[in-house]
């Protein structure tokens, strides 16, 4: 019997997805406000979040929950290594810094995953169905914003194992497949649900942190002008599907 906690996760992460979809730093973000300077600083914090998320996740690899979402072909550690040498050099690992809401983000990675480890699964799908899905949005816009060079400065949001967008669609009901037949009751699901949520909020302070080089890049008056109207998020404006519409849309996580 499936759990359906793939919508019980999108539906119960709908308010989070757009509050994260309004942050100063992503609106600046789609707007094509896309430097360097701050970009390198994001790729550096999620670089200590994927890893403490990847070395939790293997760590449970045999675990009856945590091993059913285990899929190494969304690992995001070694292309990230890729893009910060890229920005930063070959001496990249002495260039980088963990931000204080970065710390406070791999702390609870760690956290659930000594506590509570079925709770990593909250953490696996806010990150890795994001980069499946909206993340592919900002890797076009990263590449035209700062004109990259072909196939370097956006490896974070590359994945060689599943490369095309049909490829993206038919892994994306594998993982959704993989989440509901997960063996979890109720209380379980809403604690998983609970955590997405938490995960959500790390994801916004982290990126929050990086509104300072953002303003440096394009001033306080430009970054007030396109900062200051908040907008319907993309799965909220779903909301009046129906569930038969929803299971069949692509996610926009």
């Amino acid at each position: 019997m499936s759990s359906h906690l793939d919508l019980r996760l999108r539906e119960g992460t709908k308010h989070s997805h757009t509050l994260a979809e309004n942050t100063a730093f992503m609106k600046c973000f789609l707007k094509g406000v896309v430097e360097q300077s701050f970009f390198r600083k994001l790729l550096a914090d999620l670089y200590f979040v994927y890893s403490a998320l990847e070395e939790e996740l293997q760590w449970y690899l045999y675990h009856p929950f945590v091993g059913s979402i285990y899929f190494p072909e969304l690992h995001r550690r070694s292309n990230l290594e890729k893009d910060l040498a890229f920005y930063y050099g070959e001496n990249w690992r002495n260039e980088i810094v963990r931000s204080p809401a970065t710390q406070v983000y791999i702390n609870r990675i760690h956290e659930v995953g000594h506590i509570q480890p079925e709770l990593l699964i909250a953490h696996a799908y806010t990150r890795y169905m994001g980069d499946l899905s909206g993340g592919q949005a900002l890797r076009n816009i990263a590449r035209s914003a700062m004109n990259l060079p072909a196939d370097q400065g956006t490896a974070m949001y590359e994945f060689e194992q599943i490369p095309t967008p049909e490829a993206k669609r038919a892994f994306k009901e594998k993982y959704r497949q993989a989440l509901n037949s997960l063996p979890v009751d109720e209380e379980m699901i809403q604690n998983i649900v609970a955590e997405a949520n938490y995960a959500f909020a790390l994801n916004r302070d982290l990126v929050h942190e990086l509104e300072a080089d953002v303003k440096a890049v394009i001033g306080d008056h430009v970054f007030d002008m396109i900062t200051r109207q908040d907008k319907l998020g993309s799965t909220e404006r779903s909301s009046k599907r129906t569930e038969v519409e929803m299971m069949a849309i692509d996610y926009s996580i």
